[in-house]
């Protein structure tokens, strides 16, 4: 089974690598009772403490297998590759490369490939309600006069 690398690793920070994106659909998530083809989490190997990071390759005509909905995380999708469409609350709407869906925790949420190619997501949770009036674009960012060392 395909596995996420990491490459290395440092007080502050972890990398991982999952190899070619257009490997993706080599993953297969264990779920409970079920196997998600395609899906790989890679939040834990990157020791996140405050989002987590999924890839997923659909293939044509496939969905994401069942509604789901999330306890406290909201969720951002990211169409990186082909063209489907979107479920939230019954709504479905076209997503297409390029594409960015945000859901609430308690929205029911789906997705599908409808076209001819693979299509690839990315998603990221976190928790809602999480940044304040004062976490702007750039809010929390501070810039350090220390030089770079390539």
């Amino acid at each position: 089974m395909k596995t996420v690398k990491t490459t290395t690793e440092g007080k502050n920070f972890t990398a991982v690598n999952i190899g070619k994106l257009s490997e993706v659909k080599d993953y297969v998530l264990p779920l409970g009772d079920i196997e998600i083809p395609g899906k790989v989490f890679v939040g834990q190997a990157l020791q996140a403490t405050g989002s987590e990071v999924s890839f997923q390759t659909l293939v044509p005509g496939q969905d994401s297998g069942f509604l789901h909905t999330h306890k406290t995380h909201e969720e951002l999708y990211f169409i990186l590759k082909g063209e489907g469409e979107y479920q939230v609350d019954g709504e479905v709407f076209p997503v297409s490369e390029g594409s960015i869906v945000r859901v609430a925790p308690a929205g029911k949420r789906a997705l599908k490939n409808t076209g001819e190619g693979e299509m690839l997501m990315l998603c990221i949770q976190y928790k809602a309600d999480s940044f304040g009036e004062n976490d702007s674009p750039a809010g929390d960012g501070v810039i350090l006069g220390d030089k770079l060392t390539w």
